[in-house]
Protein backbone atom coordinates (compact mmCIF):
# COMPACT_ATOMS: atom_id res chain seq x y z
CA UNK A 1 0.00 0.00 0.00
CA UNK A 2 1.04 3.63 -0.86
CA UNK A 3 2.31 5.76 1.98
CA UNK A 4 0.19 8.73 2.60
CA UNK A 5 1.21 12.06 0.66
CA UNK A 6 0.16 14.65 3.99
CA UNK A 7 -0.55 17.81 2.85
CA UNK A 8 2.11 20.05 4.66
CA UNK A 9 1.33 23.74 6.67
CA UNK A 10 1.08 25.62 3.11
CA UNK A 11 -0.82 23.01 1.33
CA UNK A 12 -3.33 22.62 4.46
CA UNK A 13 -3.77 26.06 4.28
CA UNK A 14 -4.47 26.54 1.01
CA UNK A 15 -7.09 23.73 0.94
CA UNK A 16 -8.98 25.20 3.69
CA UNK A 17 -9.24 28.38 2.03
CA UNK A 18 -10.15 26.91 -1.35
CA UNK A 19 -13.50 24.94 0.44
CA UNK A 20 -13.85 27.96 2.93
CA UNK A 21 -13.89 30.35 -0.43
CA UNK A 22 -15.88 28.15 -2.66
CA UNK A 23 -18.87 27.07 -0.18
CA UNK A 24 -19.27 30.95 0.77
CA UNK A 25 -19.26 31.98 -2.56
CA UNK A 26 -22.07 29.48 -3.95
CA UNK A 27 -24.08 30.40 -0.66
CA UNK A 28 -24.02 33.61 -1.18
CA UNK A 29 -25.30 33.62 -5.23
CA UNK A 30 -27.53 31.00 -3.82
CA UNK A 31 -28.94 33.67 -1.57
CA UNK A 32 -28.81 36.16 -3.76
CA UNK A 33 -30.67 34.37 -6.51
CA UNK A 34 -33.49 32.95 -3.89
CA UNK A 35 -33.57 36.37 -2.12
CA UNK A 36 -33.89 38.63 -5.37
CA UNK A 37 -35.33 35.73 -8.23
CA UNK A 38 -37.16 33.37 -5.69
CA UNK A 39 -34.89 30.67 -7.26
CA UNK A 40 -32.33 28.69 -5.93
CA UNK A 41 -28.59 28.50 -7.96
CA UNK A 42 -29.41 24.82 -9.05
CA UNK A 43 -32.57 26.00 -10.56
CA UNK A 44 -30.93 28.55 -12.20
CA UNK A 45 -28.33 26.81 -14.01
CA UNK A 46 -30.98 24.35 -15.00
CA UNK A 47 -32.91 27.32 -16.97
CA UNK A 48 -29.22 28.38 -18.18
CA UNK A 49 -28.29 25.52 -19.99
CA UNK A 50 -31.43 24.54 -21.30
CA UNK A 51 -31.96 28.21 -22.87
CA UNK A 52 -28.09 27.73 -24.24
CA UNK A 53 -29.34 24.27 -26.38
CA UNK A 54 -31.02 24.46 -29.52
CA UNK A 55 -34.64 24.85 -29.79
CA UNK A 56 -34.11 25.16 -25.37
CA UNK A 57 -34.56 21.55 -24.97
CA UNK A 58 -32.52 18.74 -23.59
CA UNK A 59 -32.73 14.95 -23.02
CA UNK A 60 -32.71 14.47 -19.11
CA UNK A 61 -29.80 12.36 -19.02
CA UNK A 62 -27.92 14.51 -21.23
CA UNK A 63 -28.57 17.90 -18.54
CA UNK A 64 -27.87 15.65 -15.65
CA UNK A 65 -24.35 15.01 -16.89
CA UNK A 66 -23.97 18.15 -18.04
CA UNK A 67 -25.26 19.71 -14.45
CA UNK A 68 -22.84 16.95 -12.90
CA UNK A 69 -26.52 15.83 -11.14
CA UNK A 70 -27.66 12.80 -10.29
CA UNK A 71 -30.95 12.18 -12.38
CA UNK A 72 -32.97 11.51 -9.43
CA UNK A 73 -31.91 15.21 -8.34
CA UNK A 74 -32.35 16.64 -11.66
CA UNK A 75 -35.58 15.05 -11.63
CA UNK A 76 -36.82 16.26 -8.63
CA UNK A 77 -36.20 20.21 -9.52
CA UNK A 78 -37.40 19.58 -12.76
CA UNK A 79 -40.31 18.68 -11.61
CA UNK A 80 -40.43 21.86 -8.98
CA UNK A 81 -39.73 24.12 -12.32
CA UNK A 82 -42.93 22.34 -14.02
CA UNK A 83 -44.67 23.40 -10.79
CA UNK A 84 -43.79 27.07 -11.58
CA UNK A 85 -44.53 26.37 -15.55
CA UNK A 86 -40.68 27.26 -16.39
CA UNK A 87 -40.02 24.01 -18.05
CA UNK A 88 -41.79 20.91 -19.29
CA UNK A 89 -40.94 17.52 -19.36
CA UNK A 90 -42.19 15.06 -22.34
CA UNK A 91 -41.44 11.69 -23.48
CA UNK A 92 -39.16 11.05 -25.66
CA UNK A 93 -40.70 8.94 -28.91
CA UNK A 94 -37.89 6.61 -29.34
CA UNK A 95 -37.02 5.69 -25.87
CA UNK A 96 -39.44 4.44 -23.15
CA UNK A 97 -36.96 5.74 -20.60
CA UNK A 98 -36.01 9.22 -22.05
CA UNK A 99 -37.61 12.12 -21.45
CA UNK A 100 -36.64 16.05 -22.56
CA UNK A 101 -36.96 19.01 -20.42
CA UNK A 102 -37.89 21.95 -22.43
CA UNK A 103 -37.65 25.44 -21.08
CA UNK A 104 -41.39 27.42 -21.46
CA UNK A 105 -41.24 30.75 -22.56
CA UNK A 106 -42.54 31.65 -18.52
CA UNK A 107 -39.01 30.31 -17.51
CA UNK A 108 -37.23 32.12 -20.14
CA UNK A 109 -38.51 35.26 -18.95
CA UNK A 110 -37.69 34.13 -15.31
CA UNK A 111 -34.27 33.80 -16.59
CA UNK A 112 -33.53 37.32 -17.90
CA UNK A 113 -35.24 38.64 -14.97
CA UNK A 114 -32.55 36.92 -12.65
CA UNK A 115 -29.74 37.01 -15.35
CA UNK A 116 -28.65 40.32 -14.27
CA UNK A 117 -28.81 40.09 -10.44
CA UNK A 118 -26.71 36.96 -10.49
CA UNK A 119 -24.20 38.17 -12.80
CA UNK A 120 -24.02 41.39 -10.70
CA UNK A 121 -23.11 39.02 -7.33
CA UNK A 122 -20.76 37.01 -9.76
CA UNK A 123 -19.05 40.24 -10.73
CA UNK A 124 -19.00 41.86 -6.95
CA UNK A 125 -17.79 38.86 -5.05
CA UNK A 126 -15.59 36.93 -7.62
CA UNK A 127 -14.18 39.46 -10.30
CA UNK A 128 -13.93 42.77 -8.49
CA UNK A 129 -12.09 41.48 -5.48
CA UNK A 130 -8.85 40.26 -8.04
CA UNK A 131 -6.54 42.12 -9.93
CA UNK A 132 -6.67 41.45 -13.77
CA UNK A 133 -3.38 39.30 -13.22
CA UNK A 134 -5.10 36.88 -10.87
CA UNK A 135 -8.17 36.62 -12.77
CA UNK A 136 -5.75 35.56 -15.68
CA UNK A 137 -4.44 32.62 -12.83
CA UNK A 138 -7.66 31.84 -11.83
CA UNK A 139 -8.50 31.27 -15.53
CA UNK A 140 -5.39 28.96 -15.79
CA UNK A 141 -5.69 27.05 -12.77
CA UNK A 142 -9.60 26.03 -13.05
CA UNK A 143 -9.23 24.88 -16.86
CA UNK A 144 -5.98 22.60 -15.57
CA UNK A 145 -8.53 21.47 -12.72
CA UNK A 146 -11.33 21.17 -14.93
CA UNK A 147 -9.83 18.88 -17.43
CA UNK A 148 -8.01 16.83 -14.95
CA UNK A 149 -11.01 15.77 -13.24
CA UNK A 150 -13.54 15.85 -16.72
CA UNK A 151 -10.60 12.87 -17.90
CA UNK A 152 -11.02 11.06 -14.14
CA UNK A 153 -15.21 11.81 -14.84
CA UNK A 154 -14.90 9.86 -18.15
CA UNK A 155 -12.70 7.04 -17.10
CA UNK A 156 -15.25 6.41 -13.99
CA UNK A 157 -17.49 5.89 -16.82
CA UNK A 158 -15.89 4.06 -19.33
CA UNK A 159 -15.11 1.85 -16.22
CA UNK A 160 -18.85 1.64 -15.14
CA UNK A 161 -20.12 0.79 -18.54
CA UNK A 162 -17.19 -2.27 -19.08
CA UNK A 163 -18.39 -3.26 -15.52
CA UNK A 164 -21.63 -3.13 -16.52
CA UNK A 165 -21.51 -5.11 -20.08
CA UNK A 166 -19.33 -7.67 -18.11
Amino acid sequence: MAETRWLDDGQQRVWRDFLAATRLFFERLDQELQAEAGMPHAYYEILVRLSEHPDREMRMSELADLLGSSRSRLSHAVARLEERRWVRRRACATDRRGHFAALTDEGFAALEAAAPGHVEGVRRHLFDQLSDDQVAELGTISATLARHLEAGRESAARQARETAQE
